[in-house]
């Protein structure tokens, strides 16, 4: 047919149009309509697989357990300083570390159990520091030095003792101590009539060690080796530190069993702590290897022949 005539295609008129706008319009008209072709036949969605499972969180790293005992019993009230931070209240269980100073109040009574099982028992009015602690099972550098400064201090010296250097200073002596019990008295400095005394008593299952005593320049002043066997600190000739034998007073003596009682219910509930605190590290010491095990998805190895049901032959090959 020929292109005069009218013909009328989506409301446009083909009469009289030339061919080459007759192929724009019907190019046009082409891409217009293909690109309405999603919205009339939409395309089928593609399957997508699933997003892997998050990885479980890694847990927080944990600080290293830097603490050398622990408070075991208290009475009253008791605080510890670290460094130049003011002193804090101490509470039964709270961690105690090297360089602390320890100090009770009046009417006050505190018990510290070192990892060795070493327990000090302070009495009201009483002040010492943890100078040195170095303790490992086994280990050939154990060492501990307490320092009395004021008070009255009794002590069950445990492990470090035997295996190591263990040693209680004053601000006159110090004394090395040879797995025993004792008591320490410093009082107050100018108190009238008043000298610091060393004791040694027996360890509650009867044995006896030694306290041996020297100035604080190293110059051995003697030895105690016996039970309620005790030296009185004086000064001598030349002013230079003397250990006086000291025959303990029977109200003295009164008193120091009061002493000593606490110290060893101090360190029968001290030794459990410490027996926990060991189990408690161990654990900690393990959890991340049993984290990373519980993290790995389990490796199945290939699953077993299910077996021949009966009726049916096995198939041929």
């Amino acid at each position: 047919m020929p292109l005069s005539v009218g013909w009328r295609f989506a409301g446009i008129s083909w009469a009289g149009m030339k061919r080459r706008e007759f192929i724009t319009l019907l190019s046009g008209t082409a891409a217009a309509w293909l690109a309405t072709w999603p919205a009339i036949w939409p395309r089928p969605a593609r399957a997508q697989n699933p997003p892997p499972p998050p990885a479980p969180p890694t847990p927080p790293a944990q600080a290293a357990d830097t603490s050398v005992g622990q408070v075991a019993t208290l009475q009253g009230s008791a605080t510890v300083m670290r460094g130049n931070a003011s002193a804090v209240a101490l509470k039964t269980a709270d961690p105690i570390f090297k360089n602390d100073t320890l100090a009770t109040a009046v009417d006050s009574t505190l018990g510290i159990t070192f990892d060795d099982q070493t327990t000090f028992s302070l009495s009201p009015n009483t002040r010492i520091v943890v100078d040195n602690f170095v303790y490992q099972a086994g280990g050939k550098a154990n060492a501990a030095t307490f320092n009395v400064a004021l008070g009255t201090a009794s002590f069950v010296a445990s492990l470090v003792a035997q295996t190591g250097d263990m040693k209680i200073t004053t601000p006159s002596a110090s004394l090395g101590i040879r797995g025993t019990t004792g008591i320490v008295d410093v009082p107050q400095a100018g108190a009238a009539a008043a000298a610091p005394t060393i004791k040694l008593y027996p360890d509650s299952d009867g044995h006896i060690g030694q306290i041996e005593v020297f100035d604080r320049q190293g110059a051995r002043l003697g030895a105690l080796t016996q039970g309620a066997s005790a030296f009185s600190l004086r000064p001598g000739a030349g002013g230079r530190l003397t250990a006086v034998p000291y025959q303990i007073p029977p109200q003295e003596l009164a008193r120091d069993r009061g002493v000593l009682q606490r110290l060893n219910v101090s360190h029968n509930i001290g030794r459990q702590m410490t027996i926990r605190r060991q189990q408690l590290r161990s654990g900690n010491q393990q959890r991340p290897n049993n984290q990373r095990q519980q993290g790995r998805p389990q490796q199945r190895g290939p699953a077993p022949p299910r077996p021949k049901q009966p009726g049916k032959p096995g198939k041929r090959h």
